[in-house]
Parts: structure tokens; sequence; C-alpha cells
């Protein structure tokens, strides 16, 4: 299945839950940071887990960021860590979660000043 990837601005995406099968891919299409804003365990086992994904992240080139959020609430301090990793990014930044919506809920939270 080919990655549903929904571009944002011109250096921020949002997608669905990534699989380790994914990053080089990823990478391809000019990525440089993922970001997993799904808590682990949500979707279950099948949910594949944050340490497994990092490794096929950083095995791809990517630098990896575990925010894990919780859909509804999202808070002012995973918002502004949000704002911290986007300004550390060199680069495209693509964020994840179950479906992609949380992700770019806190994308949109994160553009709001302090």
């Amino acid at each position: 299945m080919p990655l549903q990837i929904l571009g944002l601005t011109p250096l921020f995406a949002v997608s669905p839950q990534l699989g380790e099968a994914d990053f080089a891919e990823v990478a391809a299409r000019g990525f440089t940071t993922v970001i997993n804003n799904r808590p682990d365990g949500e979707g279950g086992p099948a949910q594949p887990a944050s340490a497994d994904l990092e490794r096929a992240a950083v095995a791809a080139g990517l630098r990896y960021v575990y925010l894990p959020v919780v859909s509804g609430s999202i808070t002012v301090a995973q918002a502004s860590a949000m704002r911290d990793v986007l300004h550390a990014s060199a680069g495209m930044t693509l964020a994840f979660c179950r479906s992609g919506a949380r992700s770019a809920q806190l994308f949109g939270l994160a553009q709001a000043p302090d």
C-alpha cells in the first residue's frame, strides 16, 4: 500500500501509522525527521512499537522523535515540545499517528504563540 502523506506546508506533512518498512520511502521522498505522535499500545498488538520504528528510521538515515499524545487531550507542554522539535529540524518533517489528524492538530497548536 502506498504511503498516504498529506503536506501541510512545504516542510511539514502528516501521515497515518507508519511501519518499519516505510522509512526507506520516507527518506527517499526527502524527509529528514519523523515524529511519532501515537502512544505505544494504543492500537493493540498490531501496532508497531516505537523502539522498533526508531531503529528502522535511524537505519534509513532519519531523525526519529517519539512525542506521544492522546487524541483529544493534547497539552500545552506537548504543543511546546512539538514546536521545539520543529525548530530543531533541518529539512522536511513527517509526523504520524493513527490517521494523521492528531499530528495535524498538534502541528497547528505548535504554531500558536506562547
